[in-house]
C-alpha cells in the first residue's frame, strides 16, 4: 500500500516517519500527473510546491495554523493532504472541488486565492487578529508564487508587514514563471541571490549560528545580524530588499528538499516577527515535459500521462477570440506606427506573443500589475501613442480607478481589451468575467463595445484606433468563434450603432456580443417572423434610435447578455424604457446577482439561463 493511500488529513502526515517523506512527495506528485491527465487543470505551478506543501503541514498545526496560497492554482497537493483526495479527480467539474482555495470548501483553506499577489495581505490580517484574539502560539503563513511577488499589492503589503512584529512567515516560491517567464527588476535581483554562490556558502554558515537562537543573547543576536546583514551587502552588491523593509530574510533554499524544508520551517517558528524565507523551485518539477516547456504546462489539457503527448480532441474549425485579437493587432501595427501592445504578464494567454515575436520593441509585459498596466497605457497615450492594453476581464477588476481617473477622466485613446469576458468555465467565480459591462458603463467617456463573432472584433479594434475615439473597451469571450473564414478586410463601424439581424413582429429580443448566437439558433426553431433579434453593438453609447424603433413596435422584449443582469445590458434597456415613457414586458437573460461555481461554458451558460435551450423555452412562454 502506497503511503498516500493512509493519509487523509495532516494529522495522518505527522505519524510518516521524516525518512519515507520522499517516497509520498514522489506518490503525490505522481497523483497530481495521473489526475490531470484525465480532468485537466494547473499542472505545472502544483508539481513544483510538492515538497513545500508536505513539509508545511508536516511541521505546521494546520488548520489551527493559517496557511494561504497564492496564487491558488498552486494548491493541488495542499487539497490532497486536507481530506479532498478522493474528490480531486473531479476538481474544476460542475459539482466537483474548486481548482484554487475557497473557504466555503475546507476549514483548511484559511483565505480564497483566485487572483494572484494577496495572500500576503491576508496573513498579515491573520496575524495581528491572532495577537488581538489573545493565540500566541498561532502561526500566519504566506506562500506567494508563480509571479505573484511581482504584483503591487505585495509590496504594499511588505511595506505594511515589516512595521509590525507579528508572527508572519512568508514564503517565497521562486519558479521564475508566472505563465510565461517573469519580467522586471524584482526578477533579475532573485536571480542574482539565487546564483551567488559565496553569499549562499555564507548564509548556510550564518544559519548555522542563527539556529542556535536559544542559547545567544539578545545583545550577541543582534551583532550577529548586523555583521550578516553587511555581508549580504557588500556581495550582492545592494542591499536585501525585504529586509531594507523589516522582514527577516532566509534563503535562498532548495524548495524540493523536503527534508531540509521541514528542519528550516522548526528553526522558523521559534524566531519571532516577520520572516521571509526564499525557496528556488522548479515549475512542472518531475514531469519532463512540463519542466522544458513550462508555459505550455502551466495548464495543458489533457495529455498522456506516459508520453506527455497532448490530447487535441475534434479541434475546432473556427480561431479562439484571443487569437485573433493578436493577428489583427499585429495587422494593425504593421499599418500604424503608433500602436504599441500591453500586458501585465499574459502575454500566451492573450495572444500579445503573436506581435511581440514580431515587434519586440512595442510590446511590454509588465508582470502581474493590472494597475500599473493601466496607468502605463495611459502614459504613452498622452504622448500620442495607441495602446492596446489586454487584460483578463475579472482582472480588469483591480484596475478599476486607474480607468476612471487615468484614463476616462482624460480622454486618452487607450483601447482596454478585455479577453475571458463572461462565464469562463471551470476556473471559476473568481475567473468569471461578469461583471465588466456593468462596471464601465457608469463610467462618462468611454466607448463600450461587445463583438458577436470574429469579424466584428476585428473591425472594433480598427475602429479603436482611428482619430478621436478616446477611451475605447472591447470585451470577448474566452474560447471560438463561429467563423472559419475571419480574416475579412478591416472597416470602420460607426459607435453606437446596432443592428437588425432578424425581423420579427410579436418579441424583441435584444443581444449584446456572442449572446447573439445562442439566441439566433433559439429563434430558428421559433415560428417563423415571430421573434426579431437586434445586436446592440454598444452598450455605450446605446443606440438610442434602434431602442426607439424597438419601443414603438414591440410590447414583448427580451435581453440576453453574457455578463450580470444587475447593471449590465438589461438595466440600460429598463432605464430607457423609463426615462422615455414607454410600457413593456421585459425580460433579462444572463449572470444572476450571484456568484457562479465552476463548470464547463455550456453548462454554466444552462445554470444561469441564456443557453440555446433555456432562451428558446423563454421565448416560448412569452409567445404565449
Amino acid at each position: 500500500m502506497d503511503i498516500l493511500d493512509k493519509i487523509n488529513t495532516p494529522e495522518d502526515l505527522k505519524k510518516v516517519p521524516e525518512d519515507a517523506l520522499i517516497q509520498l512527495c514522489n506518490e503525490i506528485r505522481r497523483k497530481i500527473i495521473d489526475d490531470c491527465a484525465e480532468n485537466p487543470g494547473h499542472l505545472g505551478a502544483s508539481l513544483g510546491v510538492v515538497e513545500l506543501t508536505v513539509a508545511l503541514h508536516y511541521v505546521l498545526n494546520t488548520p489551527y495554523d493559517n496557511l494561504i496560497w497564492d496564487v491558488g492554482h498552486q494548491s493541488y497537493a495542499h487539497k490532497i493532504l486536507t481530506g479532498r483526495k478522493e474528490q480531486f479527480k473531479n476538481k474544476r467539474q460542475l459539482g466537483g472541488i474548486s481548482g484554487f482555495p475557497k473557504m466555503s470548501e475546507s476549514e483548511y483553506d484559511s483565505f480564497g486565492t483566485g487572483h494572484s499577489s494577496t495572500s500576503i495581505s491576508a496573513a498579515l490580517g491573520m496575524a495581528i487578529a491572532a495577537d488581538l484574539n489573545g493565540e500566541e502560539g498561532r502561526q500566519s503563513v504566506a506562500v506567494i508564487g508563480d509571479g505573484s511577488m511581482t504584483g503591487g499589492m505585495a509590496f504594499e503589503a511588505l511595506n505594511n508587514a515589516g512595521v509590525h512584529k507579528n508572527n508572519l512567515l512568508i514564503i517565497l516560491n521562486d519558479n521564475n514563471m508566472a505563465i510565461d517567464p517573469n519580467v522586471g527588476g524584482l526578477n533579475d535581483y532573485l536571480l542574482d541571490v539565487a546564483t551567488s554562490k559565496t553569499y549562499n556558502k555564507l548564509k548556510n554558515d550564518v544559519w548555522h549560528i542563527l539556529g542556535k537562537f536559544n542559547r545567544i543573547s539578545p545583545g550577541m543576536r543582534r551583532f550577529i545580524q548586523n555583521i550578516d546583514n553587511s555581508i549580504k551587502s557588500i556581495l550582492l552588491k545592494q542591499s536585501n530588499l525585504f529586509e531594507a523593509m523589516g522582514l527577516r530574510y532566509f534563503g535562498p533554499v532548495d524548495g524540493h528538499d523536503v527534508n531540509h524544508l521541514v528542519k528550516i520551517l522548526r528553526d522558523l517558528q521559534k524566531i519571532k516577527g516577520p520572516k521571509l524565507l526564499h525557496c528556488i523551485t522548479v515549475k512542472g518539477k518531475g514531469f519532463q515535459q512540463a519542466e522544458a516547456d513550462k508555459t505550455t504546462w502551466h495548464a495543458p489539457g489533457k495529455y498522456n500521462k506516459l508520453t506527455g503527448e497532448l490530447i487535441h480532441e475534434n479541434p475546432p474549425l473556427t480561431p479562439k477570440f484571443q487569437d485573433v485579437f493578436g493577428h489583427t493587432l499585429l495587422e494593425l501595427a504593421r499599418k500604424n506606427p503608433k500602436i504599441v501592445g500591453i500586458t501585465p504578464a499574459m502575454p500566451t494567454g492573450c495572444s500579445l506573443n503573436i506581435m511581440m515575436k514580431e515587434m519586440p520593441d512595442r510590446c511590454f509585459d509588465v508582470g502581474i500589475a493590472e494597475q500599473h498596466a493601466v496607468t502605463f497605457s495611459a502614459g504613452l497615450a498622452a504622448k500620442g501613442l495607441i495602446p492596446y492594453c489586454n487584460i483578463y476581464s475579472s482582472f480588469m477588476q483591480r484596475a478599476y480607478d486607474q480607468v476612471i481617473h487615468d484614463v476616462a477622466l482624460q480622454g486618452l485613446n487607450v483601447v482596454l481589451c478585455l479577453d475571458r469576458s463572461g462565464l469562463v468555465g471551470s476556473d471559476g467565480a473568481t475567473h468569471h468575467g461578469a461583471f465588466d459591462l456593468a462596471y464601465f458603463r457608469c463610467v462618462p467617456g468611454i466607448t463600450i463595445a461587445a463583438p458577436r463573432n470574429e469579424q466584428e472584433l476585428r473591425n472594433m479594434m480598427y475602429t479603436a484606433q482611428l482619430p478621436d475615439k478616446g477611451p475605447f473597451v472591447i470585451r470577448y469571450p474566452r474560447g471560438n468563434g463561429s467563423m472559419q473564414h475571419w480574416q475579412t478586410p478591416l472597416e470602420e463601424v460607426e459607435i453606437g450603432k446596432g443592428s437588425c439581424l432578424i425581423e420579427g413582429n410579436q418579441i424583441a429580443v435584444i443581444t449584446i456580443g456572442t449572446a447573439a448566437i445562442a439566441a439566433e439558433k433559439a429563434i430558428g426553431k421559433s415560428p417563423e417572423n415571430s421573434i426579431a433579434l437586434y445586436d446592440i453593438r454598444f452598450l455605450k453609447p446605446l443606440d438610442e434610435e434602434l431602442l426607439h424603433t424597438i419601443f414603438r413596435k414591440f410590447t414583448k422584449v427580451m435581453t440576453i447578455e453574457d455578463g450580470t443582469v444587475t447593471g449590465g445590458l438589461g438595466s440600460a434597456v429598463l432605464e430607457f424604457m423609463a426615462d422615455h415613457h414607454y410600457h413593456a414586458q421585459v425580460s433579462r437573460l444572463g449572470i444572476p446577482d450571484q456568484f457562479i461555481e465552476h463548470g464547463s461554458q455550456q453548462q454554466l451558460r444552462k445554470l444561469c439561463g441564456y443557453d440555446e435551450e433555456s432562451i428558446y423555452d423563454r421565448l416560448q412562454k412569452m409567445l404565449n
